[in-house]
């Protein structure tokens, strides 16, 4: 996913990371345009599938709801574009940002420390972030630099959570 919007930064003339919002991309004037879509589209996929799978772990926890949530903002974001109608494009930005950085919170509570207490501080540096972005409080970083400053924590919690599972699985299957 991150390496996509990177290309698809790349690839979209005049783009600027802290002037433009990520979602400038996905009404690109080229190629930028579907290379974002596509990759929005199928991160939120993959979250959704993620989540169902940790539903049949554990169906009481909120995990699997934050991060199909945050999925489903995802793939809202890919299929309405900004362009489309502005509000709705908006709630499925704030689903996808603030159910991506919740589930880094919560993950505290399936995760041992002292990863646990770094997923926690990722999802607070979001959820500020996305506090400061709504108030357009932008910190020097212009608003595509606060916004990233939301994308990027949720972004290295579903990495770090991901190879997380993966060990804990592997250190399972061989015991």
């Amino acid at each position: 996913m991150l390496f996509l919007v990177h290309l698809a930064e790349f690839l979209y003339p005049g783009y600027s990371v802290s002037g433009n919002y990520i979602s400038d991309l996905g009404v690109a004037p080229t190629a930028a345009r579907w290379v974002f879509t596509a990759a929005i589209i199928l991160f939120g996929s993959m979250a959704l599938v993620s989540a169902a799978l940790l539903r049949q772990r554990s169906k009481k926890s909120l995990l699997w709801p934050f991060l199909g949530l945050s999925g489903i903002g995802a793939i809202g974001v890919g299929v309405f574009n900004e362009n489309y109608i502005p509000e709705v494009h908006a709630f499925f930005a704030l689903l996808a940002f603030l159910f991506g950085n919740l589930v880094a919170v919560y993950s505290y509570k399936m995760v041992r420390p002292p990863l646990s207490f770094l997923f926690v501080l990722l999802g607070i540096i979001g959820l500020a972030a996305l506090v400061f972005l709504v108030g357009r409080t932008y910190l020097g970083l212009g608003a595509g630099g606060m916004e990233r400053m939301i994308f990027y924590p949720a972004m290295f919690w579903a990495l770090g959570f991901g190879a997380y599972m993966l060990a804990e699985e592997n250190a399972v299957s061989r015991s």
